[in-house]
């Protein structure tokens, strides 16, 4: 397995400011994630320093060669998962593999997507969940199914079949966006991928129902959300960390509730601003820096 100091999710700002600084700082610092929604040909012109117009392409490819120029490494790969091993490192799932980091730096933005059904608020902790990491454990033997039509929601419906052997995806109507490899899996586990839409959940005593936009209605204990791509707020949930809605608190330095978690950028939700990102991208990566020299024992975590 891939091993590096500090890993990063997301190229947005916050996350190309905060590897500018670890890597100069010589600790090997690697970024994942792919176009950040900044990355488009709209015009920025409040930004400071820059007295022409400049787009948000420009201004991410101006980030991402300044970093690459301390000999921080970019992939396009997109995260699935992070679990925090008995040793306090981090393991972080992709697409194409997996990687170990001493210290993780979350710089995704907000993304999630709510998936459509007009209940959903209801059930949640009552049958819906959003970490199967998490909450996988309490439907042992039942049935299950999971909203989604990309390969986060194939890798979720893939690690219920360790509690379970009833378990679906409903696409919500979408199209499927899952590689060819993950619907092998899908269909090597005995997984169906139902391309149908949710739209309303039933049950007295917690879930017991889904109904269709048809009408039609199935049994299932427990549904799992997951849709589009993996957030900042579903990696904050199977890590544990403190969230204020789908937002992760973080301190003044960027310190999540985990020692060795931090974030930065429009995930922690304050003002959603490039220059805010970018200044909260360094103060992640000063930390970051920090709490590595002090497992290395030449400095202090703070």
């Amino acid at each position: 397995m891939e091993k590096v100091q500090i890993l990063i999710i997301g190229q947005g700002p916050a996350g190309l400011s905060a590897a500018i600084y670890t890597a100069r700082a010589g600790m090997d610092t690697l970024i994942l994630g792919c176009e950040p929604k900044i990355a488009g040909d709209y015009d920025i012109d409040n930004y400071f320093g820059f007295p022409e117009t400049i787009t948000g392409n420009e201004l991410i490819d101006r980030g991402r060669k300044q970093a690459k120029r301390f000999g921080v490494k970019m992939r396009c790969e997109k995260v699935l998962g992070v679990h925090q091993e008995a040793d306090e490192s981090f393991v972080v799932k992709t697409d194409k593999g997996e990687v170990m980091a001493e210290a993780l730096i979350l710089a995704t933005g907000v993304s999630r997507i709510r998936p459509g059904i007009s209940n959903v608020d209801e059930f949640d902790g009552k049958g819906v969940s959003y970490c199967v990491s998490c909450d996988g454990f309490f439907y042992r033997d039942k049935k299950v199914m999971v909203t989604g039509e990309g390969i986060f929601a194939a890798n979720q419906a893939l690690e219920l079949k360790q509690y379970t052997s009833d378990v679906r995806v409903c696409t919500q109507g979408k199209k499927v966006t899952m590689t060819d490899a993950f619907l092998k899996k899908l269909d090597k586990a005995g997984i169906p991928v139902l391309n149908r839409k949710i739209v309303r959940l039933e049950g007295d005593n917690g879930l017991e129902r889904v109904v269709f936009d048809n009408d039609q209605v199935e049994e299932t204990d427990g549904l799992f959300i997951a849709m589009g791509e993996a957030s900042s707020s579903d990696f904050a949930y199977t890590l544990g960390l403190l969230r204020n809605g789908v937002f992760i608190e973080a301190d003044k330095a960027q310190k999540t509730n985990i020692p060795g978690v931090f974030a930065a950028g429009d995930c922690v939700g304050r003002f959603l601003q490039i220059s805010v990102a970018v200044g909260e991208g360094a103060k992640a990566g000063r930390a970051a820096i920090n709490h590595i020299k002090h497992l290395n024992g030449n400095g202090e975590d703070s």
